[in-house]
C-alpha cells in the first residue's frame, strides 16, 4: 500500500508541476502535461493542475502515515 501511494503522490505531483509550468512557459513543457492534452479541462488547467499538485502532498502525506502505523 504504501509503495502505490508513493507512486501515485509522484505521478501527481509531476503532473500538477508540469502542467503549472506548460501554462506558465506557454507551452514549452508540452510532454510534462497531460492536462493540457484533455479538452474536457479546458479553460480550468491552472486549477487543475493546483488541486493535483494538493491531491499528490495529500497521498505523500497518506503514505507517511501508512508508513508511521506500521503497516506495510
Amino acid at each position: 500500500m504504501k509503495t502505490f501511494l508513493g507512486f501515485l503522490c509522484f505521478v501527481l505531483l509531476s503532473q500538477g508541476v508540469g502542467g503549472l509550468l506548460y501554462e506558465l512557459t506557454d507551452g514549452w513543457f508540452r510532454l510534462w502535461s497531460v492536462v493540457s492534452r484533455t479538452s474536457f479541462f479546458d479553460g480550468y488547467e491552472i486549477y487543475v493542475s493546483v488541486v493535483m499538485i494538493i491531491a499528490g502532498g495529500a497521498m505523500g502525506a497518506a503514505s507517511a502515515a501508512v508508513t508511521r502505523r506500521g503497516r506495510v
